[in-house]
């Protein structure tokens, strides 16, 4: 069921500067203050039982001598290319979203969505090389303009109410493109949470929606067997990525379920900490992701986790964040359905993701013209491998057709 939404029509489109830097003194004591343990008896279980202790400790060590938050900012507001953020209200909630047009005629209006523990700030780098004109595979030009808003209840997007759904942010954010913007068709990019609401648009506006592009889809992956027994068979390192992916399941949805049943409990408990907040975001991080996260193409460093926390702890959204999980239960299926559009659907799939879909699964929920492995990147591939994940996204324009 959808939410309770106001009727209020959209509202005036306003820039907004990116100025956290009052809380900024705050937060630092806060880190400086905080005091880990100098060893564990739990020590020698590594990141087996949950964030490494020595990783928190090299991470809290940089947050407090290598971490220039004004600097972030600086980049935030005026990175070459400028990301332009602005705000507007759209069913009574007042929505950040990033704005930055192509130079190029014909360029493909793309939504580019994150998930948790992302924001914005995981697909910023995918934002300039996209809008610049490329060839895509078969020497067709390309460009986008690139839109990217944050989630309601994440960084500068107003937190909604609890029954809010990824169906009601998919509505507003159809809201956004079609009538804030203009746009009159468009493509959806997403992972992650960003992946429901992606999927959800290609699926109830056929006529909106021309192309959608996945890293991940909002549905249970099948386990081993399951596989099997639907007759899918997998290479080498497709089985590779079974594995992984049941292990998560195993052992790596603890958050999950948390997030899930118990949002107010972690979310207070972890509000005014920012230490509490970086250990809880950087083991899903650092679990998700390549082992070799930080080295090229990758840019997922440890000043990369400090700035998705600082950026939690900053807007005070931690807690608000957490309840796209309590809200959407349901929000990753476990029936798959195809989705009735003719609209092309691209996919690719990242080595190291905690999740694993195959293409004849992929085939399962929509119109698959499109299928790249990639040895290298995971979860987050804005920052994990942004060059692999910008030449895929290009190849929309092979497909593009609107109406």
């Amino acid at each position: 069921m959808s939410a309770n939404i106001s009727n209020t029509k959209p509202g005036l489109v306003e820039p907004l500067k990116v100025d956290l830097s009052k809380n900024v003194p705050r937060m630092l004591d806060l880190v400086k203050n905080t005091k880990l343990p100098e060893t564990s008896i739990y020590s020698s279980l590594g990141s087996s039982a949950g964030i490494d202790l020595n990783v928190l400790r090299q991470l809290q060590n940089e947050w407090i001598t290598n971490f220039d938050w004004k600097s972030e900012e600086e980049q935030m507001n005026s990175h070459p290319g400028s990301y332009n953020h602005f705000t507007t209200n759209i069913e009574g909630l007042k929505i950040h979203f990033i704005h930055h047009r192509s130079e190029a005629a014909g360029a493909i209006p793309l939504l580019l969505l994150h998930g948790w523990p992302g924001s914005f700030l995981e697909v910023l780098p995918l934002v300039k090389p996209l809008v610049e004109q490329a060839k895509t595979s078969d020497g067709k030009d390309v460009s986008f303009d690139i839109i990217v808003p944050s989630l309601p209840g994440f960084a500068f997007s107003q937190a909604p109410p609890p029954t809010w759904t990824v169906a009601d942010t998919a509505r507003i954010f159809h809201t956004l493109m079609s009538d804030v913007l203009g746009y009159t068709t468009f493509a959806v990019n997403g992972t992650d949470w960003g992946s429901g609401i992606a999927y959800t648009l290609y699926e109830q506006y056929p006529a909106t929606i021309r192309a959608a592009h996945f890293s991940m889809i909002p549905f249970i992956p099948m386990l081993h067997d399951q596989l099997t027994a639907d007759n899918i068979t997998l290479s080498e390192s497709e089985q590779f990525q079974a594995e992984r992916f049941a292990k998560f399941a195993a052992t790596g949805t603890g958050y999950f379920v948390t997030h899930t049943t118990k949002p107010t409990t972690i979310g207070l408990a972890l509000q005014d900490n920012p230490i509490g907040q970086l250990a809880w975001i950087a083991q899903q991080i650092i679990d998700w992701s390549d082992p070799r996260a930080g080295t090229g193409p990758s840019v997922l460093t440890y000043k990369e986790i400090l700035r998705f926390t600082s950026l939690y702890f900053l807007t005070e959204t931690f807690l608000s964040s957490l309840f796209v999980y309590s809200s959407n239960p349901n929000g990753f299926r476990t029936e798959y359905s195809k989705a009735s559009t003719d609209a092309p659907l691209l996919y690719s799939n990242f080595k190291y993701n905690n999740t694993f879909f195959p293409p004849a699964v992929v085939k399962k929920v929509g119109k698959l013209v499109y299928w790249n492995d990639h040895e290298f990147g995971g979860h987050f591939p804005g920052v994990d491998n942004p060059p692999a994940l910008v030449s895929d996204i290009r190849q929309i324009g092979s497909y593009w057709s609107s109406p």
